[in-house]
């Protein structure tokens, strides 16, 4: 395992962070074999966990709490708010009613006294971004909170947001966690370069395309049982199929390519689309989310892959440089895309 500094924190992360969204009744189930996995991956080297408050309604993060309990000063700790938790509308978003009890809600179910990283999930678009600093800020200098950080957000909103902490005297976010893989390139257009401008990390999500660039999804293969798109999985529990999505034949095409590349580069796929993700030298650490050990361990094989420059020449062919493959959706939840509010 390798470390970096999380951008100019002084703090130094492992180059693979633990996501925690399989682990829960979304996921795994199993406490038990949910804290096995991740005491494995702080053995491993891994000394950074990703959980967010929406992850299994607050299971997640309970699971987190007490598989580090006795741990906790080895783990650089991150969760996440915006999303929905109950049906009380304010129970959401990025208002300072809202952050004042989520983050209370975080350090109980975790069970600690302070959080190393705290990001806002989404970014807001109907709460003044400096609302949201400003609370954070009072987080921050109550020592709930070490560092703050954002998540999906586009460039604009990036800039914004260090502008708006230099204008104000806020604390700023020191890391941003966008979705980035080989499916994915959108991000290296304006996210990557605006979070290297102001001296952000970035820690990807997502970086094997929902199970894509480990190969389970081939053409005129069967889907895998318990996989996303079967008829037990996530989305075969909300009715959706690959035959079904328009995105699905781009999405064949590539993978073909990208295995030839894996052959000749003498690595699995799964090492191949983690090698990718960590090459961007932008990148500080990128998030993993096993559901079983298995998984793990073979995450945990790819921590130190790194990808030469034919390999990475070859896919800048299946995938251009800045740009995504059909179907990728970067969940900006735009209102202005909304036909009621298109000047037409």
């Amino acid at each position: 395992m390798r470390y970096r500094k999380l951008a100019r924190t002084g703090v130094e992360v492992s180059t693979q962070c633990l996501g925690s969204m399989m682990f829960g009744r979304l996921g795994n189930p199993d406490h038990d074999e949910c804290a096995r996995i991740i005491n494995r991956a702080l053995d491993g080297g891994i000394n950074f966990i990703d959980t967010a408050d929406i992850y299994s309604r607050g299971e997640s993060e309970e699971i987190v709490g007490k598989a580090i309990r006795e741990r906790r000063d080895e783990v650089v700790l991150a969760t996440k708010f915006f999303n929905p938790m109950r049906e009380d509308r304010n129970a959401r978003g990025g208002s300072r009613r809202w952050i004042v009890q989520a983050v209370e809600d975080s350090l109980r179910r975790l069970g600690t006294d302070r959080i190393d990283l705290f990001q806002i999930h989404r970014h807001d678009w109907g709460t003044d971004l400096e609302e949201t600093l400003g609370a954070l800020t009072d987080l921050v200098r109550q020592g709930k909170v070490l560092y703050l950080g954002s998540s999906s957000y586009p460039a604009d909103w990036i800039v914004e947001a260090q502008w708006a902490a230099r204008r104000r005297g806020s604390e700023r976010f020191v890391c941003e966690q966008p979705q980035y893989s080989i499916f994915a390139r959108s991000i290296e257009e304006s996210v990557l370069p605006a979070c290297e401008r102001h001296g952000m990390g970035v820690i990807p999500w997502s970086p094997l395309a929902g199970g894509w660039l480990t190969g389970k999804y081939r053409r005129d293969q069967d889907v895998p049982g318990g996989s996303r798109y079967s008829r037990d999985g996530v989305y075969g529990r909300r009715g959706g199929s690959l035959a079904e999505d328009p995105s699905t034949p781009a999405r064949y095409d590539a993978v073909e390519k990208l295995v030839k590349i894996a052959d000749e580069a003498g690595l699995s796929m799964t090492e191949l689309a983690l090698g990718f993700v960590d090459a961007h030298p932008a990148i500080t650490s990128t998030i993993i989310g096993p559901k079983t050990m298995e998984q793990l361990d073979g995450l945990l094989a790819a921590a130190d892959v790194t990808l030469g420059t034919a390999a990475l020449d070859a896919i800048d062919e299946v995938v251009p440089p800045g740009t995504d493959l059909p179907g990728i959706d970067h969940i900006s939840g735009n209102p202005f895309r909304r036909p009621e509010n298109r000047r037409r």
